[in-house]
């Protein structure tokens, strides 16, 4: 998921402690509690209206009143692009002990947006590999965070944290980045299916209820990063044999 990004189409109000401006959303999804950045200084988003009502997030493509936190909403102009940060004063440091134990911080991330934000540090080549690392940690925490929050499935859950898992182990090896037998076994016990079963399935879905359809996609979003790591597993280990059995069928799924 990309980081959040809005542009301004106009300030229409503004004084020494915020102001309100017209934005729309150009990439990820705003929320309010947000922090966002222009240079060195920091805005809140404190509310969010659409069409007259207040919403708790708006997503790319869409367009909003927000209620923003700072003086320099005050020298924002047309076309001005701010982009999501971490919230001021959070190091990666009480970021990390924040999610190992729930100690409460002055501005609590929304875990999607620490997810986001995690990721895309993970992600960057420019950062030293150690400290990838740790934000690949932050990431897995917060992607369990989310989940709760969110109330999200064990399947859409467990496809999220391999995003993660699977992208440390191909970046950083089977030592540092993780245990590739480990996130097969996880991901193959949360499919309730077998093979044949799912394949049996998808040869008539167009004809099957919503949930069943959404489960065998959801089935089929966690088959790429079994793929992912299946070069790390002997070919005579039952799991390789396993991953290579959904990775056959995968095409036939919804």
């Amino acid at each position: 998921m990309p980081i959040a990004e809005l542009q301004v189409y106009s300030v229409e109000e503004a004084d020494v402690t915020g102001g309100v401006c017209v934005v729309r959303c150009v990439g990820g999804v705003a929320r309010a509690g947000q922090v966002y950045a222009v240079g060195e200084l920091r805005l809140g988003l404190r509310r969010i209206e659409r069409y007259g009502r207040t919403v708790g997030f708006f997503d790319a493509g869409h367009v909003a009143k927000v209620h923003l936190t700072g003086a320099v909403v005050a020298l924002l102009s047309r076309g001005q692009v701010l982009t999501a940060v971490p919230p001021d004063g959070h190091s990666l440091e009480e970021l990390e002990e924040w999610l190992a134990t729930g100690p409460p911080l002055g501005d609590e991330p929304h875990p999607r947006t620490l997810r986001t934000l995690a990721v895309g540090w993970m992600r960057d080549d420019q950062v030293p590999d150690g400290i990838r690392l740790r934000w690949g940690r932050v990431a897995l925490a917060a992607t369990d965070r989310c989940a709760e929050a969110e109330g999200t499935d064990g399947l859409a859950r467990g496809a999220e944290l391999a995003a993660v898992r699977g992208y440390l182990i191909r970046e950083f090896g089977p030592d540092r980045g993780g245990d590739p037998a480990a996130l097969c076994r996880e991901l193959l016990a949360l499919i309730d299916l077998t093979p044949r079963e799912a394949a049996a399935e998808a040869r008539a879905w167009r004809d099957l209820p919503r949930p069943c359809i959404l489960h065998l996609r959801r089935i089929k979003n966690l088959l790429p990063w079994l793929a992912l790591v299946r070069p790390y597993l002997p070919d005579a280990d039952p799991l390789a044999e396993s991953v290579d059995a959904w990775s056959a069928i995968r095409p036939q799924l919804p």
